[in-house]
């Protein structure tokens, strides 16, 4: 009869966060911050198509940094949950802290019983009426969640790029004063000048000033150009 080894449960959740930190490590960085418009959301990524930040609901946007398919994954459960409150409460019902929180048992319920754990980590985002009611929510590869303020940071080199952010930022911010300095922070952090961007933005006045609900907005190319070469 074989014997099986024993590990002690410490040690095999040293082990899962060690190769999730490891994961997360080699991703591209991603900045979330808030400004007065709105929240700007940028992201490293030089896939046209793959993207790293996305809508969830009305005032509510995703971004991830990690393993794609997993972080997609929960994405489209986080665009199922939303759209199935919504439908059967009230569009009100769908809060981002209501979000995070069943994000934070996903990630909890693979990290502790499967295998392998997800390699992502997350933020959730939702505009609110000025920079104070912005909600900010960091979930990271165990289900451990936080409420963040003014902005986040995640990916290979989150120290180095918020301590860059940190140093540049301020409520007063418009959306091209604060996508500047999230682009400043990020090419801190390359050797290589030329930055592969994707940016969207929580428009704070989407609602009273185009009619709509919709708060999410995609950056085109050549929008994002004049944002980073205009003067700030």
């Amino acid at each position: 009869m074989t014997q099986q080894f024993y590990v002690a449960p410490e040690q095999v959740m040293k082990d899962r966060a060690d190769f999730a930190r490891k994961g997360i490590a080699r991703g591209r960085s991603v900045v979330v911050l808030s400004c007065r418009e709105g929240i700007a959301l940028v992201a490293e990524n030089p896939s046209p198509s793959l993207h790293k930040i996305g809508e969830i609901y009305d005032k509510i946007a995703f971004a991830a940094v990690g393993k794609y398919n997993e972080f997609e994954s929960l994405r489209q459960a986080g665009v199922r949950y939303a759209d199935v409150r919504g439908y059967s409460y009230d569009r009100v019902d769908v809060t981002g802290r209501g979000l995070a929180s069943v994000y934070a048992q996903s990630l909890g319920a693979v990290f502790t019983a499967e295998q392998k754990p997800f390699e992502v980590e997350l933020t959730v985002a939702e505009v609110g009426h000025d920079v104070g009611s912005d909600h900010l929510f960091r979930l990271t590869f165990d289900g451990s969640i936080a409420d963040e303020r003014r902005f986040v940071v995640m990916g290979g080199a989150a120290e180095r790029v918020a301590e860059a952010v940190i140093d540049g930022w301020s409520a007063e911010a418009s959306y091209r004063e604060a996508i500047q300095l999230a682009a400043r922070a990020l090419r801190e952090d390359r050797t290589e000048t030329q930055l592969s961007l994707e940016v969207a933005v929580l428009d704070r006045n989407s609602e009273t000033e185009r009619g709509v609900r919709r708060a999410f907005r995609r950056i085109t190319p050549d929008e994002l150009n004049e944002l980073l070469t205009g003067p700030i």
